[in-house]
């Protein structure tokens, strides 16, 4: 899709001021795309340089992370934080450890966290951080040793009225409770407020470790409701078997889909019968196992290695593992086999070849900055509880998050119709976390 000429100066600067960050080149003409018909009614945003400011990180933070393994040995790795923009509230999102991790990876995905963060509708700015360590394979002493480093360094540029970090992949439960420990050890103040996804028994929240894929659920349930269907009696397919896909397989079966199939790095175990949730979760997030041991352990599932799991027909697909895992290609082999509704629980995870299929067979498409909010919303719903020092149910909890997701659906739906885009979610996300952002931008003055 051409840019708006008011962007194009804009997108050509980002290219030549950002040279080799394809995920970042991507994730920003994604949102260029959609925005032409509101810089084209509204000049207010091209006088005051909006999009130019918001393709800036506001502060760009790369460190030196030194650690020793068991063996004595020792590793340096690179720590990244971009915090992009906080005209909404302090930088929320969350860190990612893994060895793909660059700064035009943070950037990307920090940039999407602006619009997504938006979208929620609550006080959080963007940002997100990250290291290029591996914690697979690596003991919990090990671990422990590397997010104390990890936080040594990152303590200075955290805090819950500044920027506050939580889970993406590779950190969870025990990597957040480390970086918590010594960010308390160093400051000396029990700051609950300063990080997400902590542990129930000190801070955490009811339903922040489902959310996300409970919220890509919930999202699609909204699209297929829109169009007079229902998650019921679909059958599904996930990508991933970390946290958002375990989530979201929960929830779609407890919404009466039948999941069916579910990946990781190996490649993909198809059970006919419907994922077992216990059984992943006994080997994922308990003995942290590859998915081989599932199919060793359930009658009539396979395991099929090296292979895509987008070739197993489906109704709904929700991809949970990381970006860019839907090409043209696996778009396509999804619409012949009579796929109906995407719902993108990981970050970017269609390119824009796989989104232009999805649109043109007239399916409902959820992007990531709507149907995996979830998690960040839930997040910020945990910062709330830390500043009041409360506790809320997990009915309660689950509730409130279903109704944001039910707001962001409404809100990309109604946007969309606004524009002339009727059904195009991925225009009504962009433009109305855009408008959101900027006009905040322009009451904030020139900062």
């Amino acid at each position: 899709m051409p840019l708006h000429e008011k962007s194009e100066a804009v997108y050509a600067e980002v290219l030549a001021r950002n040279p080799g960050e394809d995920e970042f080149h991507q994730a920003v003409r994604e949102v260029l795309e959609s925005i032409g018909p509101v810089l084209g009614k509204h000049p207010r945003y091209t006088d005051a340089k909006i999009v130019a400011r918001l393709c800036e990180p506001e502060r760009q933070i790369i460190f030196r992370v030194p650690w020793e393994d068991d063996r004595g040995e020792i590793h340096i790795n690179r720590g990244f934080r971009v915090e992009f923009n906080s005209t909404l509230g302090p930088y929320k999102g969350g860190l990612r450890f893994h060895p793909s991790v660059r700064l035009g990876t943070v950037k990307f995905l920090g940039f999407e966290q602006i619009f997504k963060n938006a979208l929620t509708g609550l006080p959080i700015g963007g940002g997100k951080g990250g290291a290029d360590f591996d914690p697979k394979g690596r003991s919990d002493r090990e671990v422990m040793r590397f997010c104390q480093s990890f936080m040594t360094e990152l303590h200075r540029h955290v805090g819950e009225y500044t920027d506050v970090p939580a889970g993406d992949v590779g950190v969870g439960g025990r990597e957040i409770g480390y970086l918590f420990g010594q960010y308390k050890r160093i400051t000396n103040r029990y700051e609950s407020g300063v990080l997400t996804g902590k542990g129930l028994t000190y801070g955490g929240a009811q339903v922040r470790a489902e959310a996300t894929g409970y919220g890509c659920v919930f999202f699609v349930q909204e699209m297929l409701l829109a169009r007079g269907d229902s998650l019921d009696g679909k059958t599904a397919v996930v990508s991933g078997s970390g946290n958002v896909a375990i989530y979201a397989i929960e929830k779609a079966h407890q919404l009466g889909a039948k999941v069916v199939a579910c990946s990781d790095s190996g490649g993909y175990v198809h059970d006919p019968a419907g994922i077992d949730v216990a059984l992943l979760k006994e080997i994922k997030e308990v003995r942290r196992e590859r998915l081989t041991a599932y199919a060793e352990a359930r009658p009539g599932a396979r395991f099929v290695p090296g292979r895509q799991v987008w070739e197993v027909p489906c109704e709904v697909a929700m991809p949970c593992a990381t970006q860019n895992e839907i090409t043209g290609k696996e778009a396509a082999e999804l619409v012949r086999n009579g796929v109906v509704a995407i719902g993108e629980g990981a970050n970017m995870p269609t390119t824009p070849e796989g989104i232009r299929i999805f649109h043109e067979a007239g399916l409902a498409y959820g992007p990531g900055k709507a149907a995996n909010a979830g998690g960040v919303a839930t997040s910020a719903l945990e910062m709330q509880q830390n500043a009041s020092r409360d506790s809320w149910s997990f009915e309660y909890s689950e509730q409130r998050l279903q109704d944001i997701m039910r707001g962001i659906h409404t809100s990309c739906a109604e946007t969309a119709e606004e524009y002339g885009m009727p059904g195009n979610y991925v225009a009504g996300a962009n433009i109305a976390a855009y408008t959101r952002v900027a006009d905040a931008m322009l009451a904030l003055g020139l900062i």
